[in-house]
């Protein structure tokens, strides 16, 4: 009779205090689990997003430094020799991109022009800029860039709705494509040309029942006979342009300088002094508000070492709980200079 019930207490399972304990261990375990499941989570989503932003920088910079670097290329053309222009086959564009200085937008005047302005550039103080841009941002940099594209086209189709500039080393030809090639003529080059306008606006669209609002990198460019709205990149909130003189004629940097500062002469680039490098700084931002970390009350500084040439953006200029980064790249202006085609003559 003992032996039995030794053996029926051996098998008769646990223990409430056992149970109890397990339990604990139990929750221990799985509270374990899930909090490193939980870090893992948000580091993945802050190491996703960080990349996002990187890659959103590094294409913008990409886009910009493109057409920056090739400002002011007119095929043969010495841009600081121009002093005559035909643009007596071509009217301006419906809502046309002029800058505020000189009041000249897509084409020079007709017959003896100054130095065509292949750059120009403002800082936006309301939503409307240039007579073309309606939704602007405010505190954001404007740039407006003139120049050839792709490859010379002299006797090939050309397209409907596209424009075209035929130069010498000194004067230029402006030209509507019409699906006719422009003939060939000895001594002179046929080129696409573009007249482009970069700026940050916004967009909006509806995601899971809520209206998002998303900073855009917008570009106006002159197609037909217009100048059409491009959303070029979404996450640029905001960008700004340094612009690099040479003062003296020797080649080399003298001086920074913010749109606000700039002069006539220096946009014109008549004068002794070119523009030689263009710094961008911009600034990226996430789409989503990260509530994982706390990112309101940071400040970003756009541009340049010394305060004067700052732009420095903290409260109520970067709202919401975004997270954000800055890029800075300096382009050099491939045409800035002396008339390379000297050499080859």
């Amino acid at each position: 009779m003992d032996i039995k019930h030794k053996r029926f207490n051996r098998i008769a399972g646990y223990t409430l205090l056992e149970l109890m304990i397990a339990m604990v261990v139990g929750l221990f375990l799985i509270g374990g689990v899930m909090f490193t499941y939980l870090s893992m989570k948000v580091t993945t989503s802050d190491t996703v997003e960080m990349g996002e932003l990187q890659e959103t920088g590094r294409i913008a910079l990409d886009i910009l430094g493109k057409d920056l670097k090739m400002a002011g290329f007119f095929g043969r053309l010495n841009i600081y020799s121009l002093t005559t222009a035909d643009v007596s086959g071509v009217t301006a564009p419906a809502g046309d991109c002029i800058d505020e200085v000189f009041s000249i937008g897509s084409f020079p005047g007709t017959g003896a022009v100054p130095n065509f302005p292949v750059i120009y550039g403002l800082e936006a103080d309301s939503a409307n800029e240039l007579g073309c841009i309606t939704d602007a941002k405010t505190g954001s940099d404007v740039i407006q860039i003139k120049r050839a594209a792709g490859e010379e086209v002299s006797g090939q189709n050309t397209q409907t709705g596209q424009y075209y500039v035929q130069t010498t080393l000194s004067d230029a030809r402006f030209i509507e494509g019409d699906s006719n090639p422009i003939p060939f003529e000895l001594g002179k080059g046929v080129w696409p040309y573009e007249h482009l306008v970069y700026y940050v606006g916004e967009d909006k669209y509806t995601s899971g029942g809520k209206e998002i609002t998303v900073p855009v990198l917008k570009r106006k460019r002159l197609i037909g006979d217009q100048m059409q709205t491009e959303s070029v990149l979404e996450g640029v909130e905001n960008i700004r342009f340094l612009y690099g003189l040479d003062n003296d004629g020797n080649g080399d940097v003298d001086e920074y300088l913010e749109a606000g500062e700039m002069t006539p002469a220096h946009w014109q680039q008549s004068g002794p002094t070119r523009i030689k490098t263009v710094q961008v700084s911009v600034l990226v931002r996430a789409t989503k508000e990260d509530n994982n970390i706390q990112l309101q009350n940071k400040t970003y500084t756009l541009g340049g070492d010394a305060a004067a040439t700052q732009r420095i953006l903290t409260g109520a200029d970067v709202p919401g709980n975004y997270r954000r980064m800055v890029f800075v790249s300096t382009f050099k202006i491939n045409n800035a200079g002396g008339n390379q085609w000297l050499i080859a003559l």
